[in-house]
């Protein structure tokens, strides 16, 4: 199979879908801002001739696409310790620790995930989007810790991308929540968008994107609950405002705690130094054994410490 096809037949017409969403749903690896550009610069054509992203794809249609080839990242490989949970000459699967940030940011030039994969992988780089660099293929927020997922060549990075967007991955966190959730076990279906006043924020609304987490209570704790959650869908923020939608919003979450979070520190004394939230567990299928990978990442000691607290506080 060819993971990154240089062409693609359409089979059936799609009056109500552009071209930019249809190749993204083709090549789940790629975002729809790069695929846009590709578009935008003659890269991606029609039966042969440029056309808009707008353009809906007719039966009989053939896209190809002209690869970029790869340019070295303007970044300096930094020779950052990190915890290797599995490793092969495909992929790895790292426990991330808390505070660190994924992705080079304003405020965050040094000392991300990429400047330290780029030292671990030198030689062994994604070519995604046309920059040479490791190839993550998920992210975790900076102050989430565990199991994190990388790509060391394009054609892993796209079957694992695929699997991420088509849902057949298994990704279960631990989470430390205000409170408790109104029922030990639960589902929670409400779909997430931005904000509509803060921006940086996502929040649930009506005609946003569809998001399911489901969530069972693993320890009762001292104004406070010990929950395992399972993510369904991959929206920004999700577990975070979906707990928040509950009412018991995670402990240390400076963005969604509100009140609950400040009765907690008032009511115990506990001061979580960040989110209380870990990626324990991932599963996925290898793309090149076809065999089940299932990887597991123990809980941090803040985290321990925190379950340690609120058991007596």
């Amino acid at each position: 199979m060819t993971i990154r096809p240089d062409s693609i037949v359409i089979t059936h017409s799609q009056p109500v879908k552009r071209l930019d969403q249809f190749l993204q749903k083709q090549l789940p690896g790629c975002s729809r801002g790069e695929l846009q550009r590709l578009i935008r610069t003659g890269d991606v054509r029609v039966d042969g001739r440029a056309v808009k992203a707008s353009h809906h794809p007719c039966a009989g249609e053939t896209v190809t696409i002209r690869w970029p080839a790869p340019e070295p990242a303007d970044l300096a490989p930094e020779a950052i310790p990190l915890d290797i949970l599995l490793e092969d000459e495909r992929l790895l699967v790292l426990n991330k620790p808390p505070g660190m940030v994924v992705h080079p940011a304003a405020g965050h030039r040094k000392g991300t995930l990429v400047h330290a994969l780029l030292h671990h992988c030198a030689g062994q780089l994604s070519g995604i989007g046309g920059v040479a660099r490791p190839g993550i293929v998920h992210r975790l927020d900076k102050d989430t810790s565990g199991c994190l997922v990388v790509a060391k060549n394009d054609a892993t990075h796209q079957a694992l991308s695929a699997q991420f967007a088509r849902r057949k991955t298994t990704k279960l966190y631990h989470a430390i929540v205000c409170g408790r959730p109104p029922k030990a076990r639960g589902t929670v279906k409400a779909p997430i968008a931005r904000h509509p006043v803060h921006r940086k924020k996502m929040a649930v609304r009506e005609g946003g994107r569809e998001a399911r987490t489901g969530y069972r209570l693993l320890e009762a704790l001292n104004e406070a609950a010990h929950i395992e959650a399972e993510l369904h869908t991959g929206r920004t923020h999700q577990i975070r405002v979906h707990f928040q939608h509950l009412g018991c919003p995670l402990a240390g979450d400076s963005v969604y705690g509100g009140r609950p979070a400040r009765r907690l520190r008032e009511s115990t004394g506990y001061l979580p130094p960040r989110q209380m939230l870990h990626a324990t567990s991932l599963g996925f299928v290898h793309p090149y054994t076809s065999c089940e990978v299932r990887v597991e990442a123990p809980l941090p000691e803040d985290f321990l410490d925190a379950l340690a607290f609120l058991r007596i506080a």
